[in-house]
């Protein structure tokens, strides 16, 4: 998510209004855990595009006949899914870089076969006795 979705501008009446239920709703929300509006110094709540983009998904949910326990749970697995999504792939970037600098380091030992000496011995006996 962006830094600019994240930016807390609304206060609660207008961004109730946008999002279309009422200020206690909201309140409400934030009780339970579902939404996390920043506060400002003077402990007025202040809601951005990323609380909005929230609040969409919990109407969704809610309108699908979940309660808000399970919105929260939902939203929390949702959450917990991307964050894994964003650690497989830096983890795929680090072990693509892990591999090409070992193949690199196995392409810088590899001796052509014109630079070596072979050494044939009796065929009866590949290996020299002693």
């Amino acid at each position: 998510m962006s830094e600019h979705s994240r930016h807390a501008v609304y206060v609660i009446s207008v961004f109730a209004e946008i999002a279309g239920v009422h200020p206690q709703t909201l309140r409400n929300y934030e009780r339970s855990g579902l939404l996390s509006p920043r506060r400002t110094q003077g402990g007025s709540r202040r809601f951005s595009d990323a609380d909005l983009a929230a609040l969409r998904r919990i109407q969704e949910l809610t309108n699908e006949g979940v309660n808000l326990e399970g919105v929260k749970r939902i939203m929390d697995l949702e959450a917990e899914l991307e964050r894994l999504r964003v650690e497989v792939r830096d983890l795929r970037g680090e072990v693509r870089r892990v591999h090409d600098d070992v193949h690199r380091t196995y392409r810088r030992d590899l001796v052509p076969v014109k630079n070596t000496i072979a050494l044939f011995s009796d065929a009866q006996h590949p290996f020299p006795r002693r």
